[in-house]
């Protein structure tokens, strides 16, 4: 059973704990999710923008395959205004590119691989290929790409000295051809040309060369990732609250839990002391009963001894043995009256006390002891009144000024202090010049049967330990300068005129 029970009280901790981690790897992991989804986002509006250009690059196709310079720059710049497009470059085969827009971009083309983004700290880069579509009529026929020049280009491809070269090259094809009229080779069959193709002014080699450097083949964008970054931020601030809350929850929850078996065991242990205390309270009821009952019957042991003593008939020897047995029996009345007397629950009942009044009547019952040592007792010289329960206080003030007369010497000094501390609480001393008591004994002289004294029970001190607790305060025993013991009574309140 108790294997069990400390086996529940670790398992439901770890499982606790083990719930809020498992929140953290989730919301960790989703946070990973939302990251490339959001990368994946942002790649996808840059081959939508790509296909927007390709669109705007086709619809500004003039006699299906050019696009003028001066009517495409202004389309670009329209479309950077955005602040997510940061800059665009459209690209030939080789060569500068044919037309940009907004910033500088910080890789170079041949850096750049058609289809992969490269991420940068503000910016993502990426190249994709120019879809234009077919402007052939026939099916298979190639594909027309869209030649991005300006005007004065245009005009210097359509100038004199290039249609005489296109010329002079058409005429030595001809002659090639009728010089080879004799052999047995065939001529070459005419080549299927598409719609639109080239034109017929220019060579083959200077239409290739156009296409390679003013054909459109494919796009260059960069996208600001600051708006990314920032719904990224967003999301693992989010997800760090989440986490937070839930590790919080479940070390709050392991501590709840902790505190209700701390709690349980408390109350457990409570009711088992009460238990203790039920059964303490009959048997000391029932020791204080057994003690009174003894101190009849002995009473009348004590009672017979003397009555024997005192026979004159009686021998020496006989009287002596019957002196011993009276002071025997006193010793034990004695002891047992202190016992009795400390079974007897304490309830203190307040009223207002003169201690110069209770201290000169406490004096006056042990003027026998104090005559006999010739002790100098000095009292408190003003009245001074408190609040405390007077039966209880004058067994107090008796059981230390008893211990005092008994532990100092021929014409020893006992001395009684009463003073305020602060307006409403005073102190009481009793000092004298005996022995003292050690150090090491002054926290345990006011426990039950603790003794300085050989014959001592040992009963008295623990009295006014529990008188002084019945009244809320506190008892202390110190060191006397030069030599001897201090008692102090702490925290008695001052009487005020009105109470």
């Amino acid at each position: 059973m108790l294997w069990s029970s400390s086996k529940r009280s670790l398992l439901v901790p770890v499982v606790l704990i083990g719930c809020g981690l498992a929140v953290c790897l989730w919301q960790a992991e989703e946070h990973v999710r939302f990251e490339q989804a959001a990368k994946d986002a942002l790649t996808k509006r840059g081959r939508d923008i790509t296909s927007t250009l390709g669109l705007i690059i086709r619809s500004q196709r003039r006699f299906g395959f050019r696009v003028a310079k001066e009517a495409l720059d202004p389309s670009l710049q329209s479309l950077v205004q955005s602040e997510e497009l940061v800059s665009i470059e459209i690209l030939p085969v080789k060569g500068d590119p044919l037309s940009s827009a907004g910033r500088p971009l910080d890789l170079t083309p041949t850096e750049m691989e058609a289809g992969v983004a490269r991420w940068g700290q503000h910016t993502v880069t990426m190249m994709n290929l120019m879809d234009l579509g077919s402007s052939g009529t026939e099916e298979g026929a190639p594909a027309t790409p869209a030649l991005v020049m300006t005007d004065d280009e245009r005009r210097s491809l359509r100038s004199p000295s290039s249609r005489r070269g296109s010329d002079s090259g058409a005429a030595n094809s001809e002659k090639a051809g009728s010089s080879g009229t004799d052999s047995a080779v065939a001529p070459p069959a005419p080549t299927v040309r598409p719609p639109f193709g080239k034109p017929s002014w220019m060579t083959s080699e200077q239409y290739e060369q156009v296409i390679q450097e003013k054909g459109v083949h494919s796009l260059i964008i960069s996208l600001s990732t600051d708006e990314l970054h920032k719904e990224v931020w967003n999301d693992l601030l989010l997800r760090s609250l989440v986490s937070l809350f839930a590790m919080g929850g479940g070390i709050i929850s392991t501590l709840a839990w902790r505190n209700v078996e701390k709690n349980s065991e408390l109350q457990i242990r409570l009711v088992k002391a009460g238990e203790m205390n039920a059964h303490l309270k009959e048997l000391n009821l029932a020791a204080a009963g057994l003690a009174h009952e003894t101190r009849n019957p002995l009473n009348m042991i004590r009672g017979l001894a003397q009555m024997v003593a005192m026979q004159t008939e009686s021998s020496p020897k006989f009287k002596e043995q019957a002196s011993a047995i009276v002071e025997e029996a006193d010793r034990v009345t004695a002891q047992l009256n202190e016992f009795i007397d400390y079974s007897k629950p304490r309830e203190a009942h307040f009223a207002p006390v003169d201690v110069k009044r209770l201290v000169a009547d406490v004096t006056r019952a042990l003027q026998p002891d104090i005559e006999e040592k010739q002790v100098q007792l000095t009292q408190p010289e003003t009245a001074f009144v408190v609040l405390a329960d007077e039966p209880l206080l004058r067994q107090a003030l008796f059981n230390v000024l008893l211990n005092a007369s008994q532990a100092v010497g021929q014409n020893g000094k006992i001395k009684v202090r009463a003073a305020r501390v602060g307006a409403r609480e005073a102190v009481l001393e009793i000092s004298d010049d005996g022995p003292g008591v050690p150090a090491a004994e002054r926290e345990n002289i006011f426990k039950p049967y603790v003794t300085m004294r050989p014959n001592g029970v040992g009963l008295g001190l623990a009295i006014v330990q529990q008188i002084a607790a019945a009244h809320r305060w506190e008892v202390a025993c110190l060191a006397n300068e030069p030599h001897g013991a201090l008692f102090r009574f702490s925290g008695l309140r001052v009487a005020t005129p009105h109470q």
